[in-house]
Order: structure tokens, then C-alpha cells, then sequence
């Protein structure tokens, strides 16, 4: 019975730990929140969308959040830009959608792609996706779609992996008939990440995200319209950069050192039970 309460206790302190952790979900259910007063519906489209057009070059990119959609309108042979933000531990997937021209205008078919670069305007290459692709003259629209590397928090001098700051994403024609040239489309880009988690953390951190924009000199240089920004810088995330150095690896540091202790406890308490002597009856 002692080894058996004992067993017990030590599952409990566990649990409690675990539950502290949100590893478990919590204790007790939680009060369900006071509901605000909600804005007015075209309050919340505009907070949801994105901009609605496309830059044409690296400074003139036209940000956007992940999560939310943006749009433009421009004419086949135009290179459209847009940046977003990526932080640690996020693995970005950008998704394009064009909408062509009518097939009666057309005369051939047509190769389209998406192109994503980071801070330092390095090409990033897409792990999944469809990058590149070739449709028909009678294809309404075309789809592309391209997930990058996990977002690491550093990266060695001579490598190039993806880190947080900007992504600058371009969208392109590639191919087509020369007489296509001009005519009038319309794209959706979007941007969403799956969070990767402690697996993908490093021991590191930059001092600063990849965000080029322009420096104070130059600032007050363009305020008096000697130059212009060197870059648009992507808007941070709502809930800010990552600090780098929390992941949940120390979540589950901590949870395997309680479930090491609960093992070393219940090991301790099975081979104390087990070596008393046990009771002899008195003899009748």
C-alpha cells in the first residue's frame, strides 16, 4: 500500500507539472471570455485584407501580413512584388492564383512562376510546391505554390538558410507568345506558416531580423527629397519578433526530468518493497 500511494502521489505531482506546462490543457474548464462589441462588417474586410497592388521592383514591394490575402491588376510582362514577414520556427507556404486573360485573346499557352527571396534579397528554393507551371491557351487561371525552409534563429556566415525578417515574393511570366505581351490579368498572393516547433531550434539568434529599410540618414535624406528608401520593410508580426532563445525544448527538458524522477521513485519504492523478508506465520 505504501509503494502503491506512493506510485500515486508522484503521478499527481506529475500531472500537475504537466498541466502547468499546457501540455495537458488546463486544470479546471475556463471561463468563457466577455464578448466585445463586434465593428461594423466593412470594419473587419478591410482589417483582413491585404493591398490591393503590387509593387515593381524590391523597394516599391507592397506588404502584407500572413494570413491575409493581397491583389493586384497589372499586364502580362510585369514583374509584381510583394513582402511579408517570417519569424523562428515558422515554415512559410506562399500561394499565388492568376486569373488570365480571355482565351479568345490569347494566342498560345503561357509559363508563370513565383520567386521568394529573404532580407538579404537571396533566393529561397521551395522544398514543396509548384513553382513554375505551363498552361494552356483555353486555362481560365493558373494555381502556384511554394514552401520554404523552416525559418531558423541563426545561420553561419557561408550558409544560407532562411531567417527571420522580410520575404519579398515575385510573380512573373516566363513564357508566352511574344503577341500576348500587355494583355490585362489579375493575381491573389497569400501567405500562411506552420509553426515547427523546438525540433527545428537553434542555440542561437540574430541581433536583428533581415528587415531592410532605410537608415536615419537616409530617412531624413528622403524627407528632404534627395533619395529615396533603400527597401520596404515587411511590418513585424502582431505579437512581435522572436526573442530566439525560448522553444519547446525546454518544455520537454523539463517533462523528461519528471518523468526520469517519477522512474528513479518508482524503481526506489518496487525494489525496497520487494526485498523485505516477508512474514513467517506463528506456528499453531
Amino acid at each position: 500500500m505504501r509503494t502503491v500511494r506512493a506510485l500515486t502521489a508522484a503521478l499527481l505531482a506529475g500531472a500537475g507539472l504537466l498541466t502547468g506546462a499546457g501540455l495537458l490543457g488546463p486544470a479546471v474548464p475556463a471561463l468563457a471570455d466577455t464578448p466585445s462589441p463586434s465593428g461594423s462588417a466593412s470594419t473587419a474586410a478591410e482589417a483582413a485584407a491585404g493591398p490591393t497592388e503590387a509593387g515593381t521592383t524590391f523597394r516599391t514591394a507592397a506588404a502584407f501580413r500572413q494570413g491575409r490575402q493581397a491583389t493586384a491588376e497589372a499586364s502580362t510582362g510585369d514583374y509584381l512584388y510583394w513582402v511579408f514577414p517570417a519569424d523562428t520556427g515558422q515554415r512559410p507556404t506562399v500561394s499565388a492564383s492568376v486569373t488570365l486573360p480571355e482565351p479568345a485573346a490569347r494566342h498560345g499557352s503561357s509559363t508563370w512562376r513565383i520567386d521568394v527571396y529573404d532580407g538579404l534579397r537571396r533566393r529561397q528554393p521551395c522544398v514543396y510546391g509548384m513553382q513554375s507551371r505551363t498552361v494552356a491557351k483555353e486555362a481560365p487561371s493558373v494555381e502556384l505554390s511554394c514552401t520554404l525552409r523552416t525559418v531558423r534563429p541563426w545561420a553561419d556566415a557561408w550558409d544560407n538558410d532562411a531567417l527571420p525578417g522580410s520575404y519579398y515574393v515575385r510573380l512573373t511570366v516566363t513564357g508566352l507568345p511574344e503577341e500576348d505581351l500587355g494583355q490585362p490579368f489579375a493575381a491573389r498572393i497569400g501567405a500562411v506558416s506552420v509553426d515547427q516547433g523546438g525540433a527545428y531550434a537553434g542555440g542561437g539568434s540574430l541581433a536583428a531580423p533581415l528587415v531592410p529599410g532605410a537608415t536615419t540618414e537616409d530617412a531624413a535624406e528622403a524627407e528632404a527629397g534627395a533619395s529615396t528608401p533603400s527597401a520596404v520593410e515587411a511590418r513585424a508580426p502582431e505579437d512581435g519578433w522572436s526573442s530566439g532563445w525560448w522553444s519547446d525544448r525546454w518544455v520537454w527538458t523539463a517533462v523528461g526530468g519528471v518523468l526520469g524522477a517519477l522512474a528513479g521513485i518508482g524503481g526506489y519504492a518496487l525494489t525496497r518493497g520487494s526485498g523485505r523478508p516477508s512474514r513467517v506465520p506463528p506456528a499453531v
